[in-house]
């Protein structure tokens, strides 16, 4: 029959494992979420995840230090007393709501502002989350002496999992932001109060720790300077890993939670795995798909075609991410300590998780002129990798050194791949572009890059230098508008400024009017292309996020507004709102034209486009355009939204229009809503379409 000592110990984990799992799921809702509420007022740069992730590896850095701190230096009574009026503190920030005076302002660092932004909205309630696994840990080793509490470590990274997960597919397509927002703060006083209560039977050490048997002293001893090294390098390169793969994906499709979310469920799950009571971790296996993966992510790296397509990179690198860090991580749970050392060993882990954040998120885009961490996450790996299996034989260390210089041998070559053709390399919290100068059949072209996506190109032929070619010849939508827009002298403003292309349609006594949030794109345009010095209307330039600077404004009165801001092959959804339609249409002329480029390799934008401007009753068609190679024409698509109905009704548009069909599922895209799991472009269609090419 149970004691009741028994009973007592079971109803404690059961309610340790309920806090756990529910703070470790409140603590990975939250990101996305609060993510996707900031991502607007930065432009909808892919860095705002990257940067958000700095701030929540730091924050659970010192929430693992806090435990270890506490659980040394407090007895259970003082740290329960502690931790209970923390967790009552924090209940003063609820509603989680984002200030607004935080928008940025022109020419700052946006990355600080958003650490900034984070600490001071969702500081504490995260760090309470953050220090509740490690916690409750202690609590629960203290409770049952012997007992390895590990299980609650992958039952958190479980939690973590779920949250993740359900995100993308569960909450974001049913609910708007405000409503996440209070129904995650209602769950966080939930939490609150199971974690107070399990705070409270912890008071004391319920149950006396047994007299120490032969051997205990030993085991219980601080592990080797070489252990406690290996527990930082692992973790550190798991959160490289983490970083580089999700840059990598969010650059060039979306910043979009979905894309967020992927990279880390898949490293979480590692952490369930190789953490899990009968760990499913095996290290025979995971050694030799490890050196499979690194060989196959190395390939992509050298032959970026090898990985452009979605159906191709998404698998490869989301497979590669979780082979690498379940060998991290497993590899972290061979080594694990006793229990008396825990929060000291769950410290380290995060101070590698946090070391690895920092140098992917906040270091590299200031030291790199490109984006060079990837493959140097690899080269880490590999090195990481042989550290850990020193011990194992010469044949494994012949191995991994083989492999680390394999991967210093992509490194380089990526490197020089990169240098090749380029004469301008920049990078910054936006982006990493590149000029390049290349000859076609004599000519000579410049082009402007953000990864592999072409963001402009010019003749340098000075005949030619306001030649609008790319995705802006003259059948392309955006032309038509300008052209067919109105007679005499006409201001058009464009969001997103590029190389200029479009202030080749300027004629003397127009002006153009840009809009860019990215301080050196502006410098590239102007010192690298001649679009902006050699056209004859007058050009204005205001740097900061459109949508902000256009609300600060007053009417501007635009014949024309061009919507062509790019991020990649990534689009700042913020742009394709409700409120941001309307925004642009208060500062065109009652008859201007609304221009959005929807060109994209995976989305299906002119739907979004279309249901908002059913919903706003005017007129909306889309204007494709068909390759040129020729004369350097790229295929676009755009779709003209206006009032004017003269201007519908014009041969040259009437001919040109294409029919846009909305799926049936689609929502109205607003500021408070948006999801782009519904127009995704079918992987199948496409390549059926490439294939009869």
């Amino acid at each position: 029959m149970p004691t009741e000592a028994t009973s007592s110990n079971r109803a404690a984990g059961l309610l340790y494992a309920a806090v756990i799992f529910l703070g470790a799921f409140l603590l990975f809702l939250i990101e996305p979420l609060l993510a996707k509420v900031i991502l607007p007022w930065f432009g909808g740069s892919a860095s705002v995840w990257a940067t958000c992730l700095v701030f929540f590896q730091s924050t659970l850095l010192l929430g693992y230090a806090y435990a270890d701190f506490t659980t040394r230096r407090f007895s259970p009574r003082q740290l329960s007393s502690f931790h209970v009026i923390l967790l009552l503190a924090s209940l003063a920030l609820l509603p989680i709501t984002p200030g607004a005076h935080w928008r940025p302002a022109p020419g700052g660092d946006p990355a600080w502002r958003i650490l900034a932004l984070l600490a001071t909205s969702i500081g504490l309630p995260f760090l309470l989350l953050s220090v509740t696994s490690p916690l409750v840990q202690s609590w629960y080793a203290r409770r049952r002496p012997g007992a390895q509490p590990y299980h609650l470590f992958a039952l958190s990274n479980l939690a973590s999992f779920l949250a993740l997960l359900s995100y993308p597919f569960l909450i974001e397509p049913r609910t708007a932001t405000d409503a996440q927002l209070h129904g995650w703060s209602w769950l966080y006083l939930a939490f609150v109060a199971f974690c107070a209560a399990a705070a409270w039977i912890s008071r004391s050490a319920a149950v006396p720790e047994p007299s120490p048997a032969a051997g205990a002293a030993e085991a219980d001893a601080p592990p080797e300077l070489r252990t406690r090294l290996l527990w930082l390098a692992l973790s550190a390169c798991g959160s490289m890993l983490l970083l580089s793969v999700t840059n990598h994906l969010t650059q060039n499709v979306a910043p979009i939670p979905l894309l967020w979310v992927l990279p880390l469920a898949l490293y979480l799950l590692t952490f369930a795995m190789a953490f899990n009571r009968r760990s499913l971790y095996s290290h025979w296996l995971m050694v030799r798909l490890l050196a499979v993966m690194l060989g196959a992510l190395g390939y992509a790296i050298y032959e970026p075609s090898f990985a452009e397509k979605l159906q191709v990179s998404v698998p490869l690198f989301g497979a590669g991410l979780f082979v690498c860090c379940l060998f991290c991580h497993g590899e972290l749970y061979r080594l694990r300590p006793a229990a008396s050392q825990l929060t000291r060993y769950y410290l380290t882990i995060s101070l590698g998780g946090a070391l690895g954040a920092i140098f992917v998120g906040l270091v590299a885009p200031y030291i790199f002129r490109n984006v060079y961490e990837f493959p140097l996450t690899l080269l880490v790996t590999a090195l990481f990798a042989l550290f850990a299996l020193w011990r194992e034989g010469w044949l494994a260390r012949i191995f991994w050194s083989a492999a680390a210089v394999a991967m210093a041998v992509v490194l380089v070559l990526n490197i020089r791949a990169r240098r090749e053709d380029s004469i301008v390399m920049v990078r910054n919290f936006y982006a990493a572009l590149r000029v390049t100068e290349t000859k076609d059949d004599g000519r000579v072209i410049r082009t402007l890059l953000h990864g592999t996506i072409d963001h402009g190109e010019e003749f340098m032929d000075p005949a030619k230098h306001l030649l609008p070619i790319s995705y802006y010849g003259p059948d392309s939508g955006v032309a038509l508008a300008l052209n067919k827009c109105c007679e005499g002298p006409k201001k058009f403003g464009v969001i997103g400024l590029g190389t200029g292309t479009l202030a080749a349609f300027g004629k003397a006594g127009d002006t153009v009017r840009y809009y860019e949030i990215n301080p050196q794109v502006v410098a590239i345009a102007r010192n690298s292309f001649y679009f902006l010095r050699e056209t004859p209307a007058k050009v204005e330039l205001v740097l900061g996020d459109a949508r902000l600077s256009l609300e600060r404004e007053e009417p501007q009165q635009f014949d024309v507004l061009a919507v062509d801001a790019f991020s990649g092959d990534a689009i700042p959804v913020h742009l394709l709102t409700r409120e941001a339609v309307a925004l642009y249409f208060r500062h065109l002329k009652p008859d201007g034209i609304l221009a959005i480029h929807t060109s994209n390799t995976y989305l299906d934008l002119a739907p979004i486009v279309k249901q908002i401007a059913d919903q706003a009753g005017v007129f909306a068609t889309l204007i494709s355009n068909d390759d040129d190679d020729e004369n350097m024409i790229s295929t676009s698509d755009w779709v003209l939204l206006t009032k004017n109905k003269s201007f519908a009704a014009l041969p040259e548009i009437a001919d040109a229009a294409e029919p846009i069909v909305v799926p049936p599922k689609l929502r109205l895209w607003t500021d408070s809503y948006n999801n782009l799991f519904y127009i995704l472009k079918p992987i199948v269609w496409r390549k059926k379409a490439e294939d009869e090419q």
